[in-house]
């Protein structure tokens, strides 16, 4: 699993190191399983379809809570919306592509909050 703080400093988010890393895994281990626990590259279509199309086999992106608890829990340039547009984009860019998040539980969500969340990751 490869994952990265925010990189929020360099122009394309990190996108390109995610994917040129990937690449290298992939030339000298064909048969090594890569995952990417990715930021959301500030939304930005370009970068996420770089990492999804490096070879990957696991693109991952945390949801991190319900909708109604964002604010609370997350850093306020990260977003629900964002994050699920991040994963479905992935999954359009390699259909094939395995796509997955986490969500925690137990700061204050409602069971039917986390049934809507479910429902949107489908």
């Amino acid at each position: 699993v490869l994952t990265s703080v925010d990189r929020d400093d360099m122009p394309d988010f990190g996108s390109e190191h995610f994917a040129e890393t990937v690449r290298h895994l992939k030339r000298e281990a064909p048969n090594v399983l890569v995952e990417c626990l990715t930021p959301d590259f500030a939304g930005q279509t370009e970068l996420i379809e770089n990492v999804a199309r490096s070879g990957l086999d696991v693109f991952a992106h945390n949801i991190e809570t319900v909708e109604s608890l964002q604010r609370r829990v997350r850093d306020y340039r990260a977003g629900y919306r964002q994050s699920m547009r991040v994963l479905e984009l992935a999954k359009q860019t390699v259909p094939t592509l395995i796509t997955k998040t986490s969500i925690m539980l137990g700061v204050g969500e409602q069971d039917e909050e986390i049934h809507q969340a479910l429902m949107d990751l489908r």
